[in-house]
């Protein structure tokens, strides 16, 4: 199947991720009611401007807990009235997934690789696109394998790339594989890497992240069920991997970049390196160092949201 390449826009891109967001898809305006299944959400049922119109930022990432954790940590350092611990799950009806809105933030889990976070982005987007929203920012925050970095060390993704390091996502759609760019925005990263260099104990590099489809082989592990190569040849892939300048491989970035590119909306991936990949397979670091970790991409975000919301000079 020859692939159709959609949305590759150049130098017009930023004019077109000024407008607001959008949904590509000429039935929902058809639709007497768009149900948000996986979210637990309606137009009918929820007043989607009032509840979610003044999301400003959308941090999404794989882990319920950690999302949750997140919102509470957002809502100290914005100092918010009310009691952290009291955020509620907007989501509670549905096991899928969970959000919690904090003042202009919202905090979402996205389950585990491409078809989890594809399901929940489809529903978010057209989420922002009821609720009216305007100059809305998505950050992903994650964990991540490090090619040639350090463990703790926070990727800012360049470009989200694929198994062959080309930065794309392929969709099948009705048996035709369609070809969307996965370009992030050059503006929103820059403006994250200076933020991190005033934070401390926050390591932050700018590379391309490599999106894979599984944990195991798609990421050249040799300790999973199956494995059908050797250790020299996993190490050749990942040398051609940063040869082609990717210093982290994950599962959800590609699809992330591609759907946020397409609906207008600036995004950004930021995720931390659990382990260096040239050195081993296994995440071997202690809970409480695995924790920290996993906390320096929420700083950094909150530090980023700080400074534009004007809490920081």
């Amino acid at each position: 199947m020859a692939p159709i390449l959609l949305n590759c826009m150049g130098n017009d891109h930023n004019e077109y991720i000024k407008q607001q967001v959008q949904v590509k898809n000429p039935y929902l305006d058809a639709m007497e009611e768009d149900i948000l299944y996986h979210l637990n959400l309606g137009t009918k049922t929820h007043n989607l401007p009032e509840m979610f119109g003044d999301i400003k930022f959308v941090c999404v990432g794989g882990s319920a807990n950690r999302m949750k954790a997140f919102a509470q940590f957002i809502h100290q350092e914005l100092k918010l009235p009310g009691n952290p611990e009291e955020v509620r799950d907007i989501c509670e009806g549905t096991d899928r997934y969970c959000m919690y809105k904090v003042g202009p933030v919202l905090s979402i889990s996205h389950g585990m690789g491409v078809p989890s976070i594809s399901i929940m982005l489809h529903e978010l987007i057209k989420l922002l696109h009821h609720a009216q929203c305007r100059d809305v920012i998505l950050f992903r925050l994650g964990t991540s394998g490090g090619v040639g970095l350090a463990p703790g060390t926070v990727v800012i993704t360049d470009k989200a790339v694929d198994y062959s390091f080309r930065a794309q996502f392929e969709q099948v759609v009705l048996g035709k594989v369609i070809t969307r760019s996965t370009e992030l925005d050059e503006g929103v990263a820059s403006e994250l890497l200076q933020c991190s260099s005033e934070l401390q104990n926050v390591p932050t590099v700018i590379g391309n992240t490599m999106c894979t489809h599984d944990f195991y082989e798609g990421q050249g592990r040799l300790d999973g069920a199956l494995c059908s190569f050797s250790h020299e040849e996993k190490l050749e892939y990942l040398r051609k991997a940063h040869e082609a300048g990717v210093r982290n491989i994950e599962m959800e970035s590609t699809v992330f970049a591609a759907m946020c590119r397409v609906c207008g909306l600036k995004a950004a991936v930021i995720c931390v390196t659990l382990l260096n990949r040239f050195e081993g397979d296994q995440i071997t670091s202690p809970h409480d160092v695995l924790v920290e970790y996993q906390q320096r991409p929420q700083a950094l975000v909150s530090h980023f949201i700080k400074k534009r919301l004007g809490h920081i000079v």
